[in-house]
């Protein structure tokens, strides 16, 4: 069982990788024997993480359609952003607030460290850990976690972007150390809405996917026709 759980989840993150990355692109089908064969595993691992991946909507699928990855429509990006906006600018003010000296360092370190050689650091989700809030927590953390992960890779696909948003979390946390808490807010709260913006010009240059239509159904009578 352990091990089948195991399994399951290393092929959610794979898939959430592929998503990611673009390798299985916004809107595109999400094709389940594929994917088995991709990652060398039977349909049953690969069913359960597309499952997953559906309750936490990043892949859609429709009676009589193919399950497909989630189309990141621009007015749907800027209802999530707008919370997200409200939501982060109070973690970072009750993180600024709440964590220790000690903690507020070792952010600040931690992410000086990673630099930019690739390892996974998610400010963001350290941040909402030291504020101290559940709620704020379960929706960053948990509920909102891989949907806006998904959102910030695409607003940070540019390397103009990526750079500035990098210097824009430094002055965060730098703000942060300095128990700033309004400061730290305020940089959140801009450092967001410029990732909105670089994400809506993305999308808008995005073609839309090819819409798919789904296989009518056929009755008994018209089967013996």
């Amino acid at each position: 069982m352990d091990q089948q759980r195991t399994l399951v989840d290393t092929v959610f993150d794979g898939i959430f990788k592929m998503l990611l990355t673009g390798e299985i692109p916004l809107g595109g089908v999400v094709n389940e024997a594929t994917l088995a064969e991709h990652f060398n595993v039977s349909r049953g691992p690969v069913r359960e993480a597309v499952k997953a991946l559906q309750g936490r909507g990043l892949i859609t699928k429709a009676a009589y359609f193919k399950a497909r990855a989630v189309d990141l429509n621009v007015q749907d990006m800027i209802e999530i952003f707008q919370l997200r906006e409200c939501v982060e600018g109070m973690s970072v003010k009750l993180a600024t607030q709440n964590m220790s000296d000690d903690g507020l360092h070792q952010l600040l370190q931690d992410f000086e460290d990673a630099g930019s050689d690739g390892r996974i650091f998610d400010v963001h989700v350290r941040i909402a850990e030291g504020s101290g809030n559940r709620r704020i927590q379960s929706l960053l953390c948990d509920e909102l976690y891989y949907l806006l992960r998904l959102y910030r890779a695409r607003s940070g696909s540019t390397a103009e972007r990526r750079e500035n948003a990098s210097a824009e979390h430094w002055q965060i946390l730098r703000a942060m150390r300095a128990r700033d808490a309004e400061l730290a807010e305020s940089l959140m709260r801009a450092h967001i809405s410029r990732a909105t913006e670089a994400l809506q010009r993305v999308l808008d240059a995005e073609p839309a996917p090819v819409s798919e239509e789904p296989r009518p159904r056929r009755n008994r009578k018209e089967s013996r026709a």
